[in-house]
């Protein structure tokens, strides 16, 4: 019996966790009740678990036969700040925290995996379960490989997974190079002199400086950048004033960059810094801009790519795409892949029952692909470490 029918006669069972899982959502860095529920199940099919791995994260350990060669595969773990709006029996118990992007299905999946990888072992190497916590803006990613993930447990390449929903379920879409994009932030604070609003000409005005720079931003991609590096910054945030007939002695903007390319993520800092400092040169403001990195892009690397697409049509019975467009969301797994090499797929959730897209307070995983996402983390290991003949 392959992996994938394996799962299905399991299917009420793992449908069962995953649904308990969504019950009990937890956020970032606060996965206690999660990784503890991992742990025991893991514990239970006699793998070796390491718990507490960058705060909350779960790694547990499969070998099969005598070989050295060693992968990573990686699910996360945490929910979103956000309150759930389903109604279902298995909505968030909790007020503002909700399983909004699938993570409680990464999880059993990696789980559902799990249970077929210990009771076969039918591969010659190891296999490292990584149950990652704090996907969700604060880089759990990070937080693991600085708690020394890749010291102790040497792989030589690491895989992730994220349901996708638009795309038909069990479907499965695979990139060569940039999948999701990098997430950066800006801040910029801008001062002048306040004054009374009947008398602008006795101070230094910073909304319209600050309104000059808005107007700037927008030519960083379209006449700095080259068209075919795909970008996006956007102001997302405009703060001055607090009366009427005030003119402010500050104004406060803020927004974001997402790129596939750590030259372009460069390029766009250095373009922003220039723009405060022409906007201050010319409206007499003084102007502080603060660049944060975040998430650098996603980009898969091409020899596991190929190997991945090719474990996921035979999984999905050909359902794969390879040409689907990258998207400029972001991802942590990021981190993982700038120094290992390894491939993060999307597997299609369907449409969902309200045709909702991810962080949706409506959004809920679709069980259906729990065997199919099991099935293919199953096989992807028994084609990387394949069992002696």
């Amino acid at each position: 019996m392959n992996a994938i029918e394996t799962l299905r006669r399991e299917h009420a069972r793992l449908t069962a966790i995953r649904r308990d899982i969504h019950a009990h959502p937890e956020l970032a860095f606060a996965e206690h009740r999660t990784a503890e529920h991992v742990a025991r199940h893991l514990s239970l099919l006699g793998i070796e678990v390491h718990r507490g791995i960058g705060g909350t994260g779960v790694v547990g350990v499969v070998r099969g036969g005598d070989g050295l060669r060693a992968i990573g595969l990686r699910a996360d773990m945490d929910a979103l700040p956000m309150q759930e709006r389903n109604t279902f029996e298995h909505q968030s118990r909790y007020a503002g925290c909700m399983h909004a992007c699938g993570h409680d299905g990464h999880t059993t999946m990696l789980l559902a995996a799990a249970e077929v990888l210990a009771a076969e072992r039918d591969f010659n190497g190891v296999v490292y379960l990584v149950f990652q916590p704090a996907e969700e803006g604060e880089a759990g990613a990070r937080a693991m490989m600085e708690d020394g993930l890749f010291e102790r447990f040497p792989m030589e390449s690491i895989y992730g997974l994220h349901n996708w929903p638009g795309m038909p379920a069990g479907q499965f879409a695979v990139h060569d190079g940039p999948t999701m994009a990098s997430a950066d932030r800006f801040d910029v604070e801008i001062f002048g002199r306040g004054s009374h609003a009947a008398m602008p000409h006795l101070g230094t005005d910073p909304v319209v400086a600050a309104a000059a720079l808005v107007q700037a931003i927008q030519t960083v991609t379209s006449r700095h950048l080259d068209p075919l590096d795909a970008a996006v910054v956007s102001t997302t945030l405009f703060h001055a004033g607090e009366a009427y007939n005030v003119i402010p002695d500050r104004a406060e903007l803020a927004g974001t960059v997402r790129t596939f390319s750590e030259a372009v993520q460069t390029s766009i800092e250095q373009r922003l810094k220039a723009l405060c400092d022409g906007i201050a040169a010319t409206y007499g403001v003084r102007v502080e801009f603060t660049y944060r990195r975040g998430y650098p892009p996603t980009v898969n690397t091409s020899r596991e790519a190929a190997l991945c697409a090719e474990v996921a049509a035979r999984v999905s019975g050909g359902k794969v795409v390879t040409d689907a467009r990258p998207t400029m969301g972001a991802e942590d797994f990021a981190f993982f892949l700038q120094e290992k090499p390894g491939c993060y797929v999307w597997l299609g959730n369907g449409p969902g029952d309200n045709g909702c897209m991810l962080h949706n307070p409506h959004y809920d995983f679709n069980d259906e692909v729990i065997p199919v996402g099991g099935a293919y983390w199953v096989e992807l290991v028994k084609r990387l470490l394949p069992p002696l003949a």
